[in-house]
């Protein structure tokens, strides 16, 4: 059962023999897709039903479609505006409309799960600071966050999704990527209060899971980043504001994390600090060092989290029926929903700024 508290990345487009070996060993309750895992349609709903298959009870299938450059079947089909594009040029029925069109989207191609909506405020919109949120927030203001992103969690769960708010407590407040290294924001409890903690506090109550922050709070906790810290996860997340649902690290082969604590360590420490599940999106040939670690946590720590999984399991949907017909009509009007708020501007071509676009 120690398996279910891992999530784990897929390396390619479909199973080795010895990663189908590995996830029945490890039993992961989780897995999550990247760009590199989809080459089409067929092939990605072929590959989630795979993974289906060699686990005990149905696993939690992720993957991280924000829309805009965080789209990682962008190669397969229609992409929608990002958070940001969608707040800018879209009124509230677009916006819930794009959220009922990326649910069915990724339904159809066996995807429980979307990694967003983004929670996070953008402190950093004019500045341009690199801190991986470009283009992905819904706004620099709480009311914004609150209204757009709240939308888009109702509907995407409305259609039967399961949704994960992120990045809690904040990455709108960092001015430098995690994916590189580790964020550090010198702010109080006080001041995440005044505005950063507002869409979580409201908004957790009616999400699946939260993605907690690779970012360093020296004033919270002087010691340990949000994912790995229990002051902020279970003083915070848990205790103040009462989260129920799960808890799941963002990835944890990040530098922000693998550049100063190693394989097992992390892991631990995440289920110790109050997360449910260790996400652990490219070096999956470690999980069985991961698994190995979480033999160490007490066993009521493992029992809670159980506890938690089991019952967002509980909600996972019957996976839509894949036709090409229906895959088609999707994509057609997702294509369409952009043309309507963007108009006939194209997506320029970009050097990425942070790995997070081209996962």
């Amino acid at each position: 059962m120690l398996g279910q508290l891992l999530f784990l990345g897929v390396k390619g487009t479909e199973l080795t023999k010895e990663e189908a070996a590995l996830f029945k060993k490890v039993q992961p309750g989780g897995y999550i897709l990247f760009t590199r895992n989809i080459v089409s349609a067929e092939q990605t709903r072929k590959l989630t039903n795979d993974l289906r298959s060699l686990t005990y009870d149905d696993p939690i299938i992720a993957i991280d479609n924000e829309g805009g450059r965080v789209w990682r079947t962008k190669e397969i089909g229609a992409v929608p505006p990002s958070a940001a594009q969608m707040a800018d040029h879209a009124d509230l029925s677009q916006i819930g409309y794009c959220a009922d069109l990326i649910a069915q989207h990724l339904q159809l191609l066996g995807i429980n799960m979307n990694f967003g909506p983004v929670l996070d405020i953008d402190h950093h919109k004019e500045s341009g600071a690199q801190n991986a949120l470009r283009g992905r927030c819904y706004g620099t203001s709480v009311n914004e966050v609150l209204d757009k992103a709240g939308l888009t969690n109702r509907r995407m769960r409305k259609q039967g999704l399961l949704t994960c708010g992120k990045h809690f407590p904040s990455c709108g407040l960092a001015a430098n990527d995690p994916h590189h290294e580790l964020p550090s924001v010198n702010v109080s409890m006080t001041d995440l209060q005044k505005e950063d903690l507002i869409p979580y506090m409201t908004l957790l109550p009616e999400m699946n899971a939260i993605m907690t922050a690779h970012v360093r709070f020296p004033q919270i906790d002087p010691d340990l980043p949000a994912t790995l810290s229990p002051k902020i996860i279970r003083g915070i997340l848990r205790d103040v504001i009462g989260f129920k649902g799960l808890g799941i690290t963002d990835d944890l082969d990040m530098g922000a994390i693998v550049n100063h604590y190693g394989r097992g360590a992390d892991v631990k420490m995440a289920i110790e600090a109050g997360n449910d599940m260790a996400l652990i999106c490219h070096e999956t040939e470690s999980a069985e060092v991961a698994y190995k670690a979480l033999k160490e946590l007490d066993s009521w720590m493992v029992d809670e989290s159980l506890e938690r999984i089991s019952k967002q399991k509980a909600k996972i949907p019957i996976p839509l029926e894949f036709t090409q017909k229906a895959w088609t009509k999707n994509n057609d009007a997702i294509a369409e929903l952009r043309k309507e708020v963007m108009g006939d501007e194209v997506e320029e071509n970009h050097i990425a700024q942070s790995p997070v676009e081209d996962y």
